[in-house]
């Protein structure tokens, strides 16, 4: 893939995740170009909500599109908004929109709820309660995972009218209630069961290495969301390409863990090293598969990125100067330090306050009584208390401070991860040391508060440049062949922008990403960028004062975090001086990023070029903006 890569278009290493850096949010990130609070979902893979009466219950940030939210615990959770949350409180866009009017069918392999997720409320959402794909899960209860193999993970959302999602087909409506423009009419195949059938006529579907997709119990179908090695995930990819499916997104596990149930791999162990190369082989029969359909870099565009980097959590490889492929390495000490946060929090700094958490490297605190953010009370002593908490490192025998960052509601709203759903926003959020994987069990450490656990190995969430800085590979016409671009800023939000501009299509939405113009050859720029002859200039300060970990959401997150870590029960004037400047920062920049981005999009979608004067007015304030921050006491 990387020769792919770097011989056919650019790869762009100074590319960056949002917040919280999860596969559920980087996915619905790139696949929608909005942040969280836009799409619904800045916080995963699980959230939890408020109900009523102050308690909190978890959301699972997958589920299918049209979906409220799914939680596992109750058949009657108290919070019934859409999982994808517009941030106008209605179901946001679906991504699958501007291809299938343009008359293209889209493909879903395992991408985050753009196909049925669960068996618990998808599948009767999508096919009715009275179907026989519901009786089939009523029949198959778990362990059983034959209505998963059948149903989950696999889509199309067909154009108008295409046959490959007709009724004769099982195909099922594609209700989408609140998109814009209205969305009637349209169909989609949901589940292995139904697609396979039409990728794969002539027998079962199988990977690239000629083996018959199953799961771990022997059904045939999709083998579940760990199964989708590159050889697994790229043959549905493959298979969709050649019987009339042209637009295709699909995710591929990671190959740092062995499959499906461990354990982790650190770097350069055999069992990883093994691992990549099985992946590169399989990149390189898709490749030559699709070359010989036809499809290449001449015809088609290809994107790729990763979800988020991982940090890895480990002591030193052995033996030394191992390099994993002439020498394998392995490890004594491996695993994330799981760290009882409620049990710290009780023995370090006497907080018994009730509360739940997402547990994470960057846990979201959800306290019981949902109470205010300025509760003098509850609240700043908790958020003083985790700021002060240590740790001893199993590995290294040194005491470490747990909290990197805090961030209550002011400036998780700076950072994209307040929703149009009051119930789901946390009390706050505690961006935690990236070795450390934090819970909330009991308020004692009678059973060791941190322990290293070997099944995990690999954090992310957190903020800390090994996690929110990855990579983007684009191949295709329009797209320069300039191999390594180490230089453009870019985050997930500026796929879609990208995407969507080289192919000629456009949203009925704006996004909060931005074209990639100078990765791509002049042609391929419309006439109106090229006009704006300051573009580039303004694009890249607009993404430094909104992306979540530009430099404004970096800046503003350690003053929150002196915010919240200061002052005491009788004097906390420190934090309220803060939070009003953190506020009103926030306030001028959404005003100054929504004029930034009207610019751009204008420009990139409606044929509109803006002048050097207009471009240098809105950098000059955005420089001051981010001047302003660097001066906060």
């Amino acid at each position: 893939m990387l020769n792919f890569i770097e011989s056919n278009g650019v790869l762009l290493s100074n590319h960056h995740t949002p917040l919280i850096a999860h596969t559920a949010t980087d996915i619905l990130t790139s696949l929608t170009g909005v942040y969280g609070d836009r799409h619904g979902v800045p916080i995963s893979n699980s959230f939890r909500y408020f109900n009523p009466d102050g308690s909190s219950n978890t959301g699972v940030s997958f589920a299918y599109w049209n979906g409220a939210i799914f939680d596992p615990t109750t058949l009657t959770p108290t919070d019934t908004t859409f999982n994808m949350l517009a941030a106008n409180g209605k179901n946001a866009p679906a991504p699958w929109v501007p291809y299938t009017r343009a008359g293209c069918n889209f493909g879903a392999v395992a991408t985050a709820n753009t196909i049925l997720e669960n068996t618990s409320v998808d599948v009767s959402r999508v096919f009715g309660p009275a179907s026989v794909q519901q009786q089939e899960v009523t029949a198959n209860p778990p362990p059983s995972t034959l209505p998963q193999a059948d149903f989950v993970g696999i889509g199309v959302h067909c154009a108008l009218n295409n046959s490959l999602c007709s009724a004769a087909n099982t195909g099922q409506p594609d209700v989408l209630p609140d998109e814009p423009g209205g969305y009637s009419g349209y169909m989609g195949l949901f589940g292995h069961k139904y697609v396979a059938s039409q990728i794969s006529p002539n027998g079962p579907l199988t990977d690239l290495n000629g083996n018959i997709i199953k799961d771990a119990k022997g059904n045939v179908g999709f083998p579940g969301f760990d199964g989708m090695s590159a050889s697994v995930s790229l043959s549905y990819v493959a298979a969709m390409q050649e019987h009339n499916v042209p637009v295709t997104y699909a995710y591929i596990s990671d190959a740092h863990d062995a499959h499906p149930s461990g354990p982790a791999y650190g770097p350069g162990s055999a069992g990883y090293v093994t691992a990549l190369k099985a992946y590169d082989q399989a990149f390189g029969t898709f490749f030559t598969r699709l070359a010989n359909d036809g499809i290449n870099q001449r015809n088609s565009l290809f994107v790729f990125t990763s979800d988020e980097g991982d940090h890895f959590v480990g002591g030193a490889p052995s033996p030394a100067g191992c390099d994993g492929v002439t020498t394998p390495c392995t490890y004594s000490q491996i695993g994330e330090l799981n760290g009882n946060l409620a049990g710290l929090l009780a023995t370090e700094q006497n907080i018994t306050t009730p509360f739940n958490v997402h547990s994470d490297s960057a846990p979201n605190v959800y306290i019981t009584g949902n109470p205010a953010r300025n509760d003098q009370t509850v609240t700043r002593p908790f958020e003083r208390a985790v700021g002060k908490l240590t740790a001893v490192n199993p590995m290294t025998k040194n005491t470490d401070t747990l909290t990197k960052y805090l961030a209550d509601p002011v400036e998780m709203k700076l950072l994209h991860m307040i929703t149009a759903d009051p119930a789901r926003t946390p009390t706050f959020t505690m961006f935690a040391d990236p070795n450390y994987f934090l819970f909330a069990g009991a308020t004692n450490c009678t059973s060791p508060c941190v322990t290293q656990q070997p099944g995990f190995a690999w954090n992310h969430g957190d903020v800390s440049p090994d996690i929110n800085t990855t990579w983007l590979g684009m191949v295709g016409p329009g797209v320069d062949q300039t191999g390594v671009d180490s230089a453009t800023w870019s985050d997930h939000t500026d796929i879609r922008s990208t995407m969507l501009m080289l192919l000629g299509l456009k949203d009925d939405y704006s996004h909060d990403g931005r074209a990639l113009v100078e990765d791509l050859t002049g042609w391929a720029q419309p006439p109106a960028v090229k006009k704006s002859g300051s573009f580039v200039s303004l694009a890249q300060m607009y993404k430094q004062i909104d992306a979540c970990v530009g430099q404004l959401g970096l800046a503003t997150l350690a003053v929150s975090t002196k915010a919240l870590e200061s002052g005491s029960s009788s004097d906390d004037s420190t934090y309220t001086n803060l939070e009003n400047q953190l506020t009103s920062i926030s306030t001028q920049r959404d005003a100054l990023a929504a004029q930034m981005i009207a610019l751009l999009e204008n420009a990139e979608f409606n044929g509109q070029p803006f002048s050097n004067q207009q471009a240098r007015q809105l950098i000059s304030q955005g420089q001051a903006l981010l001047n302003s921050v660097n001066t906060m006491t």
